[in-house]
């Protein structure tokens, strides 16, 4: 799970540490109080600590809901970064042009690249 944190939130977590060394520059201008560094990294990193897991949650049960979808034969919409001049989305259905899902993947063979399950939603 611990992985899939970091590869899910990476690019969050770089971010984030760019706003924390922000926040630590302006803290400790002169014209700040001598507090002001320790307040406004421990409320910034709590408010970035809270987006970032709660950004995680919602993206790790999006997958769990796409994955049930999918064994129950329902539809899924997948995001296409093959397709930008065309369809921005592909559908995937258990059993049509061979999807199967490995893991966090759709595989199938009719397509070079895998779709991964955080980039997809269920169609209604």
């Amino acid at each position: 799970m611990v992985g899939k944190f970091f590869y899910l939130e990476g690019a969050y977590l770089i971010l984030a540490g760019l706003i924390l060394l922000v926040t630590l520059f302006v803290t400790t201008r002169p014209f700040m109080s001598k507090s002001a560094p320790k307040k406004g990294l421990i409320s910034v990193g709590l408010i970035l600590a809270i987006a970032i897991g709660a950004h995680f949650y919602v993206t790790i049960s999006r997958m769990d809901e796409v994955k049930r979808a999918f064994n129950e034969g329902k539809a899924v919409l997948c995001e296409s970064r093959m397709l930008r001049n065309m369809a921005q989305s592909i559908e995937i259905k258990k059993g049509i042009a061979g999807w199967e899902l490995r893991g966090d993947e759709f595989i199938s063979p009719s397509y070079v690249r895998p779709f991964y399950t955080a980039r997809c939603i269920v169609k209604r």
